[in-house]
């Protein structure tokens, strides 16, 4: 979705609740998988990294080489350190009960400041044309989206 995507809709909003669910799913599948039948404590990691390349490669391919859409306007999440927290957890325990728990929890909540140093300077307020805005704000008032409803975009008022 938009939260993964686009620079300027890594906000506060949606990106906070519904990534980490959803992002979760794949890499606690192959860590059980790996920890079941290898003992390898690393199953999450891997595949973060797994999917983390395939981000870039879509990413330079579709937007910058097909549609020369600047490439650090659609980085993606960072998840490694998220995916390591998980693979630790179930590591030191051993118990795919506590690192659900423990591990989700942590997974969740790692998401956010794990991405700030990322993001931070996107949200920088600048006046524009007389307007107070974010570097995040004038990305995607300069850069449609128009895909998806973005193109309706209107840039919050703060």
């Amino acid at each position: 979705g938009d939260w993964d995507f686009w620079a300027g809709r890594k906000d506060r909003r949606l990106w906070v609740t519904v990534y980490p669910i959803v992002m979760i799913t794949f890499p606690a599948a192959v860590q059980a998988v790996l920890w079941e039948r290898l003992r390898l404590p690393w199953g999450a990691t891997v595949c973060v990294l797994g999917i983390l390349f395939g981000e870039w490669v879509n990413r330079y391919f579709n937007f910058w080489m097909w549609t020369y859409f600047p490439i650090n306007f659609v980085f993606p999440t960072a998840a490694v350190h998220m995916a390591i927290f998980l693979d630790v957890v179930l590591m030191l325990s051993g118990s795919f009960l506590f690192t659900a728990v423990i591990g989700g929890l942590g997974w969740g909540l790692l998401m956010y400041p794990g991405n700030w140093p990322i993001i931070a300077p996107l949200h920088v307020p600048v006046e524009y044309n007389g307007m107070l805005m974010s570097i995040a704000d004038i990305q995607g008032y300069h850069y449609v989206r128009t895909g998806t409803p973005e193109y309706i975009w209107m840039v919050e008022t703060r």
